[in-house]
Formats: C-alpha cells, structure tokens, sequence
C-alpha cells in the first residue's frame, strides 16, 4: 500500500472497542462527548461520532486555519498531525480521534522549535494566496519530525495530494529543502 493511500485513512489506527466510543457517543441522538489532545491541550466536545475532524476543529473550536478545500482527502489543504503522522483532516471522523493528539499549524505556529520551518517556506516565496500553506507545513513538518535527513524524493512523497494553484511547486520545494537544511543544523 503506498503512503498516500495509508495518509487517506487506510490505518488510521483500529477499530473502536465495543462500549467504546459509540457506545460513549449514543448519549443524546447519537452524539457525546469526544476527549483528544489538541495542540497540547487536552479537550472534550460534544459532537456525532461521524462527524469530520475538520467540522470540529472549524466550526466548534473555532480553529479556521485548517481549511476544508475539496472534502475528499485530495487537495491536503485540510492536513493536520494525527499522532505525528500527516492526515487530512476531513476524512478523519470523530470516533477516529478519540484518545488521539491533533497538531494543526496554529499548534505547530506556537511551538518556536518549527520557527525554521516556516521562516525557509516564506524565504524562498513558497506560497501567494496561503490557502495551501497550512497543509503544506503540516506535511513537511510530520515528515522531518521522522526523518530529519528527509531528501528530495522523500519530501516530494510527503507532499503528493497538496494542491497549490498559485506558486507552483518549485518554491515549494526549495522552501522545504531549506527548511530541513534549518531544522537539521539546530538539532
């Protein structure tokens, strides 16, 4: 299975428990309370168990810098971290973040470690209209948190599924591969 395949949700991890979940969520017409970690904090919100990741993080927690572009796991511009791993974020349902860590960018944007990061993206003009742009971090932050000797090849990988309809993909890469030349000499 490629690793696109396994980042639309082929292992998102396993199956909930019986009692789990569902069973939590079946409280009041077929919603609950979901527990996560986001960004460092651990949350509770009432929400359907199939209700998408990106629903919640945009209209209840008011978290807009995830952004819903096409709604089917193909443009990237709804990437979050789930675990670590990059994953878009409007095919992950509720049930599937339950107990998990969710990092979006404001979360990545807080933390001072991944300053390179976004410093090289915006050095090199990787981005015009943005819109793109918080997915695109997401994606290349997740794959230099594994593999900070990360190369062009691997980079590209971790980026196939993002839609930029502005800059091309040039700057892009030459953003990521200063970002990972940054983030390599800190460590």
């Amino acid at each position: 299975m490629s690793e696109r395949a396994d980042r639309r949700g082929a292992d998102w991890g396993a199956a909930p428990e019986p009692g789990g979940i569902f069973t939590k969520m079946k409280e009041r017409d077929g919603a609950g309370r979901m527990a996560f970690v986001l960004d460092g904090e651990a949350l509770s919100v009432e929400c359907a168990p199939d209700r998408a990741l990106t629903a919640i993080l945009r209209e209840t927690l008011e978290r807009t810098a995830t952004k819903l572009g096409c709604g089917i796991g193909r443009c990237g511009a709804c990437t979050v971290l789930l675990d670590g791993a990059a994953v878009n974020a409007c095919l992950l349902m509720a049930w599937q973040v339950e107990g998990r860590a969710v990092t979006t960018v404001e979360g990545l944007a807080a933390d001072p470690g991944w300053a390179p990061l976004f410093d090289a993206l915006a050095e090199a003009n990787a981005f015009q209209c943005g819109y793109c742009a918080p997915g695109i971090a997401l994606a290349l932050a997740g794959l230099f948190a594994a593999d900070p000797e990360a190369g062009e090849d691997a980079i590209l990988r971790a980026l196939e599924g993002h839609l930029c309809r502005c800059t091309g993909y040039a700057s892009i890469l030459a953003g990521a591969l200063l970002a990972r030349d940054r983030l390599r000499a800190r460590a």
